[in-house]
């Protein structure tokens, strides 16, 4: 018997085994949970279909390609979820997408076009999610996104980011209160560093993931697992409580001075 028997949802943003989204995958799937995972483009559906039969109760996973930011892809996706789940019970939203130009030097540098694209792809993309998912969330449910402290503090090279983050958790909140009466609860995880495709594209990424092993209260890097567990937990009735939260998965790092 697992936390999750019986609930059913999507993940979207599993790009390959070191990714926070596949993590999540591992745990939900562990603890009795039916998922649908989405993939962008060739190379991400290649990793997905590959991964997915490894986990348990794999062989009922749904994959579709799904770019939260194509109203046609959503709706398609909606379709198939509409036939095959009937109803969802959860949604992580791993989405996020920032030009390599503006992760770099000043952030007051960032362009135009790049700052629109950041703030679309990861934060408003969670609305999109939200939307969509509500009306399959018949029996209420859960919907979780995934952050970074950078949305709170400046952290080098993570410049619009940080801004789009920010967004995102502020999204959390709006959305925990518009939901909130269907009986939909809707939190963030805040991962400390984690050495993800993502996460090398910033510049000094492996001087940062070192370094909060070296000064986290846990003396430790957070793993995927971790997250994942964290997400379980917060997709369960176990956390039938808690909306409109971040909660922090770092071994301690965001408490330090």
């Amino acid at each position: 018997m697992g936390i999750l028997d019986g609930k059913q949802g999507i993940i979207y943003g599993v790009r390959n085994e070191k990714s926070l989204c596949w993590g999540c995958a591992q745990s939900l799937a562990r603890e009795g949970a039916r998922l649908a995972l989405t993939f962008l483009g060739e190379r991400e559906e290649k990793d997905v279909r590959k991964l997915a039969p490894t986990l348990p109760g794999g062989d009922r996973t749904v994959i579709q390609g799904c770019d939260l930011t194509s109203e046609e892809q959503v709706a398609a996706l909606m379709e198939t979820l509409t036939k095959e789940f009937g109803r969802i019970d959860f949604v992580i939203h791993g989405a996020a997408f920032a030009n390599r130009d503006d992760l770099s030097g000043r952030f007051v540098d960032t362009s135009r076009a790049g700052f629109a694209q950041a703030l679309d792809v990861s934060a408003y993309t969670l609305t999109v999610a939200a939307k969509a998912a509500e009306p399959l969330m018949t029996e209420g449910g859960s919907i979780l996104t995934l952050t970074y402290l950078g949305a709170e503090r400046v952290v080098p090279n993570y410049n619009i980011m940080g801004v789009a983050k920010a967004a995102l958790e502020a999204s959390v909140r709006y959305l925990a209160s518009d939901l909130g009466p269907q009986g939909v609860r809707v939190n963030a995880i805040s991962a400390g560093p984690t050495m993800t495709l993502s996460a090398r594209g910033i510049t000094g990424f492996s001087e940062m993931h070192r370094e909060s092993r070296e000064r986290a209260p846990l003396r430790k890097n957070t793993t995927i697992g971790e997250v994942g567990d964290t997400a379980a937990f917060l997709i369960s009735d176990w956390s039938r409580g808690i909306t409109g939260e971040v909660l922090y998965v770092d071994n301690g790092l965001h408490i330090l001075g």
